[in-house]
């Protein structure tokens, strides 16, 4: 597969004892794209060896999970037909062989009016072993008790009094982040573009929205109680009550679970952007991707450049080491960049350039691990072995 493989390419620069943890994992890495799913395996410390074709080819592969929680991984894709339409495959053999199942997982009852667009989001519960959650487009919620192979709509965040009022964004009425909570099966916090984030307390019995504090500057009241343009929401590996959130305009920081957010942006060159990823072990930690502004979607100054905070946001660092140099205007999308669970922990991101980099040092140094693909949609990378 022209400009993907890249055989050879080690990481470098990681201490004795961190080499022979990494040299006992193997990593896998899926690639989502506008026109299929590539995936790539590192074994032993190695080289990153990428499959020979993509799957799912010609189909825009807008989610990705790699659920390692129990057993075997599974891998869940929702893949886009522009001929079948979407659907959400699984894999148990590392991605070497997918099932469709006979019937549409995720699909709208027949009383709602409404049709599948696409599957934005694919998320394994936090503290329930076999629930996955889907997020869609229109906006709404899916709920899988048997690992992703089908879904129920969770009807009170259908059916919630604002839902008349949202409006889709730019790219779409997407229900784009799903984030549960390993101490309470209960609790899920979601975001939708544009109406903002929401949470439940009881299991999705009733839906909270959860804006306070978040600008829409795109409104007449920049601070209504729904219809902010969240991007993405993450949260801190080891304060679970403290969520991190980029915004259209904003980057924020809640330490209440969302009740409350606080504007942590000061120190980026611009608070535009995508996506937002937590360290999977580090608290305070955090990463973005600054753009330069909704009417100039490429990156910040046109550099290439991921910024880390250590801090909870009180300050920002630019991480560029191995990164191009030269003017780029490779925009990361929402589900673009993530970490994998190593120690250190991989950091990855892919542009609409057809680019993807790779961290194996929480993000101090990169490498460029392909090219030449179609626009990346989503990153997802963990630990399999």
């Amino acid at each position: 597969m022209a400009g993907c493989r890249l055989a050879g390419v080690r990481d470098e620069g990681v201490d004795g004892d961190a080499a022979e943890v990494i040299g006992m994992t193997e990593v896998l890495l899926a690639v989502g794209t506008r026109k299929g799913l590539f995936i790539g395996r590192r074994r032993d410390g190695g080289a990153w060896e990428f499959d020979e074709s993509p799957y799912f080819n010609a189909q825009a592969v807008y989610s990705v999970a790699i659920d390692t929680r129990a057993g075997a991984p599974r891998l869940l894709a929702g893949g886009d037909s522009s001929h079948w339409g979407p659907s959400v495959f699984h894999s148990d053999d590392l991605g070497r062989t997918w099932t469709e199942p006979a019937r549409p997982a995720v699909k709208f009852p027949q009383d709602t009016g409404a049709s599948l667009e696409r599957v934005w989001q694919l998320h394994p519960a936090a503290a329930e072993p076999d629930v996955v959650y889907a997020g869609t487009e229109p906006a709404a919620l899916y709920r899988s008790e048997d690992r992703g192979e089908t879904f129920e709509l969770v009807r009170p965040l259908w059916e919630h009094p604002t839902r008349s009022k949202w409006v889709p964004g730019g790219g779409g009425e997407g229900l784009h982040t799903v984030l549960t909570d390993a101490r309470d099966p209960r609790a899920v916090t979601v975001a939708v573009s544009t109406a903002g984030v929401f949470r439940t307390l009881d299991g999705g019995a009733s839906w909270t929205p959860s804006n306070s504090g978040v600008s829409a500057v795109f409104l007449p009241d920049p601070n209504p109680e729904f219809g902010q343009c969240v991007h993405k929401v993450t949260r801190d590996a080891a304060s679970p009550d403290r969520l991190y959130l980029q915004n259209h305009w904003g980057v924020y920081r809640s330490d209440d679970a969302g009740a409350h957010w606080t504007d942590i942006g000061e120190g980026l060159p611009s608070t535009f952007g995508f996506a937002a990823v937590a360290h999977p072990h580090r608290g305070d930690t955090a990463y973005v991707f600054p753009i330069n502004a909704d009417a100039d979607r490429v990156p910040a100054d046109h550099r290439c450049r991921v910024y880390r905070t250590a801090d909870a946001g009180k300050s920002w660092e630019p991480l560029s080491a191995g990164l191009p140099q030269e003017d780029h205007y490779g925009t990361v999308l929402r589900d673009a960049m993530c970490t994998d669970d190593a120690d250190p922990a991989g950091v990855y991101f892919g542009n609409r350039n057809g680019e993807v980099f790779a961290s194996a040092d929480d993000g101090d140094s990169w490498r460029q691990l392909a090219q030449h693909l179609p626009d990346v949609l989503c990153v997802r990378a963990a630990v399999v072995g």
